[in-house]
């Protein structure tokens, strides 16, 4: 039943991720160009060009944030990479054998006579 859950949240992750693949590229694009107009922003010496670059910035920056869907893109890649990981996790922990023959010895005459 475990493993049904995980793939009903592994597809439905899966078809969300897919939908939004556009705006995340468009965030991604948006971030890079808003990253190097603040750079050249920043080195502009003329008051015309800083003028410029900051109504250029503005613009990017109002169709970057029209990529806010990008954000559950994100989480829903996020949520495929926690299913991947536990797909095959068990919960299952192994106990160490302690070293001393009789504790052993005592554990293995209580199976032996509780079978």
């Amino acid at each position: 039943m475990k493993k049904f859950g995980l793939l009903l949240a592994g597809g439905i992750a899966a078809i969300i991720l897919l939908s939004t693949i556009g705006p995340m590229v468009g965030l991604v694009v948006g971030v890079a160009i808003l990253y190097f107009i603040f750079k050249q922003f920043l080195k502009t010496e003329s008051i015309g060009g800083k003028i410029g670059l900051g109504i250029i910035g503005f613009i990017v920056l109002m169709s970057t944030i029209h990529q806010a869907p990008a954000i559950i893109g994100v989480i829903a890649a996020y949520v495929l990479y926690l299913i991947y990981k536990n797909w095959n996790s068990s919960k299952h922990q192994f106990v160490k054998e302690e070293s001393d023959p009789f504790v052993n010895f005592e554990k293995q005459w209580n199976e032996l006579k509780n079978n």
